[in-house]
């Protein structure tokens, strides 16, 4: 039986991370834009209840997701595999992954919903967009460097 390396740990850590960085950004989306500010629900093109059923759904994906995630997480620390750094790029690759794809696929492309109805989007979408891009950039350069922290 071969003993585990924490090199063998650099792309489950991001990943695992990466999971809950998707369903933390998710929650964060839902509970902020869907309930305390009202702005949306996930599916707006049809009937309020639609809207809420779909925001429902939206919330039940990202818990389990976000279980899911902490149970593969536990699992890499208790076989000692996690390596933090990388566990940290993953969540920020994780957290603006979901909200780039949010702003890009679908706000834009099947446009599901918007961030905000009734004013100009165009400020929104940019600060949404920059956001996730910056947070997916952060993410890149943290894992790039745990993965040569890793390899030297």
């Amino acid at each position: 039986m071969a003993i585990p390396t924490k090199r063998a740990g650099v792309r489950p850590s991001v990943l695992a991370a990466g999971l809950i960085g998707v369903a933390v950004m998710a929650a964060v989306d839902e509970v902020v834009f869907h309930q305390i500010l009202a702005w949306h629900h996930f599916y707006d093109r049809a009937t309020p209840a639609v809207g809420l059923l779909s925001d429902g759904l939206l919330h039940a994906a990202e818990l389990v997701a976000l279980v899911g995630g902490f149970f593969w997480f536990a699992d890499l620390r208790r076989r000692d595999v996690l390596v933090p750094l990388a566990a940290w790029g993953g969540f920020l690759l994780g957290a603006g992954g979901f909200q780039l794809f949010d702003g890009l696929v679908d706000h834009k492309i099947l446009r599901v919903h918007q961030i905000r109805y009734g004013v100009d989007v165009l400020p929104y979408d940019l600060a949404w967009n920059a956001a996730g891009a910056l947070l997916l950039l952060a993410g890149a350069l943290v894992t790039r460097r745990a993965a040569r922290r890793d390899r030297g």
